[in-house]
């Protein structure tokens, strides 16, 4: 037989589509191997090509996400209504035969629940903010609260997926990998969306953090989050092996961008190229993290804002200090995930605890990044995925056992600098604090609102994926232009 017809009979159907792939995939790698960097390289072939899309307020986002939802009825949603009504069993057309989670789902008894601690004005904006949180009080000038999202989902993992992908069902890209998507890299020896989790010391309840709640899902695995460790190294492999120098190191990396360059060519899989970056930030974070999480050049008084847990590894003061480090050297997005906000029944005393370990830490962030004129352009988010409900689970003469059930339908969360308005309260509850009744904001507005601010137009932020267009918001969201600057 012709060597050309055994050839033809040679080529498998993963041989023909991958050298099909070669095409693109050839000129992209012709490109990255003439330069220094390959992130870059591959980020030019990731990205969209017209963006912003118009002017952005914010460079970069902190979102302090409070898993287990807060209580806006006893943080920052005042109700004098609810001490009116204590006790007493909360009026049916309130409720409305809404869902709840199987806690109180059966519940008959549902009495009305007061603020756990006595709620003021603060500043000049005059902001409703509990005792509970006195820093956050302090800070209030320069927070925009939204008192009227609303949400679909009443469970914790379905809920907070929503808030964080656009969707309650795992699988699609987390809003840190949309924007490293959209907007391409900046932070030069670390990744641009960084992960950190940390929960209560008590270990209330228990909430567990899900690798989905940072995927890339569809988009290029080199934009999901890179979750840093709460001991030991932040990221593993920070070390060499003993004998083996950061020369060496370099000179192994580089065989094996040769190897996998050469497989790339043979393939055209993308996965490729970014497994030659992954081995390239990591070869870069063997500098940069052990720097980053020296806090030996940070003065004192900025230390002791953020709290005593500030040099405890893993704590939530410690990743709002590393949050703002992370910041100022270019990375994106930062994720702070606390655990430890699902009060079904220890209210009444663990709250009080969960409040003083982030209350200041949360203030002093904002604080920090202001005092060095880093706010104005870095988005300070602080919320969970739903509120408590404004009446009681559990037993009502049983003071040491209260709770708060999930409540997704009226909410509470804050955001900071970025462009939006400082001094805001918008939108409302209705008097119990139950429904969002003016001003609603549902999570794919308040999606649509974040990436607005980065330049964003959140409907033309795509990917193709299984032959349809998808984006964060879904098909869904409006930009709240009232809560803008």
């Amino acid at each position: 037989m012709h060597p050309y017809f055994r050839q033809q009979q040679a080529i498998t159907r993963r041989h023909f589509f991958g050298q099909s792939a070669v095409g693109i995939g050839s000129a992209a790698l012709a490109s990255m191997l003439g330069s220094n960097s390959m992130s870059s390289a591959i980020e030019r072939i990731s990205a969209p090509d017209v963006l912003p899309h118009i002017a952005p307020k914010a460079k970069r986002v902190i979102y302090l996400f409070q898993n287990g939802a807060p209580t806006h009825v006893d943080l920052f949603d005042y109700k004098p209504v609810l001490r009116q009504w204590h006790g007493r069993q909360i009026p049916d057309e309130v409720v409305g035969g809404k869902r709840f989670s199987t806690m109180t789902g059966n519940q008959v008894a549902r009495p009305v629940l007061a603020e756990m601690q006595p709620f003021y004005q603060r500043g000049e904006s005059g902001a409703w903010v509990s005792d509970l949180m006195p820093h956050t009080a302090a800070i209030a000038d320069d927070l925009c609260f939204i008192k009227s999202m609303y949400t679909e989902a009443v469970n914790h993992a379905p809920a907070i997926t929503f808030f964080l992908t656009g969707s309650e069902m795992a699988g699609r890209p987390s809003m840190g990998s949309w924007l490293t998507y959209g907007l391409g890299s900046s932070a030069k020896n670390l990744p641009d969306f960084v992960v950190m989790t940390s929960r209560d010391k008590e270990a209330s309840c228990g909430q567990i953090f899900y690798d989905f709640y940072w995927s890339s899902g569809f988009l290029p695995s080199k934009l999901q989050g890179v979750k840093f460790r709460g001991s030991g190294d932040p990221v593993l492999y920070l070390r060499n092996p003993d004998g083996v120098t950061r020369e060496m190191r370099g000179a192994m990396l580089e065989d094996l961008e040769r190897l996998n360059a050469i497989n790339h060519q043979k393939y055209g899989d993308p996965e490729i190229t970014t497994r030659i970056a992954q081995y390239e930030m990591a070869f870069k974070m063997q500098m940069s993290v052990p720097e980053l999480t020296d806090f030996s050049d940070e003065p004192e008084h900025i230390l002791s804002m953020y709290g005593p847990d500030v040099h405890t590894q893993g704590s939530y003061a410690y990743n709002c200090l590393m949050a703002r480090r992370l910041a100022e050297r270019g990375v994106k997005f930062v994720q702070c995930m606390h655990a430890g906000w699902d009060q079904h029944n220890n209210l009444t005393y663990h709250l009080q605890i969960q409040c003083k370990d982030t209350d200041a830490p949360s203030a002093a962030l904002v604080k920090d990044l202001k005092q060095r004129g880093m706010l104005d352009d870095t988005l300070v988010i602080w919320g969970g995925e739903f509120g408590r409900t404004p009446f009681l689970q559990g037993v009502f003469d049983d003071y040491r056992n209260w709770g708060r059930d999930h409540h997704p339908y009226g909410f509470t969360l804050w955001m900071a600098g970025g462009g939006v308005k400082p001094g805001l309260s918008y939108g409302s509850t209705d008097e119990f604090g139950f429904n969002a009744v003016e001003n609603r904001v549902h999570v794919h507005d308040f999606q649509a609102t974040v990436l607005h601010l980065l330049g964003i137009d959140h409907e033309k932020l795509t990917y193709k994926h299984q032959g349809r267009r998808y984006r964060l918001t879904d098909v869904h969201g409006h930009v709240v232009h009232d809560v803008i600057a």
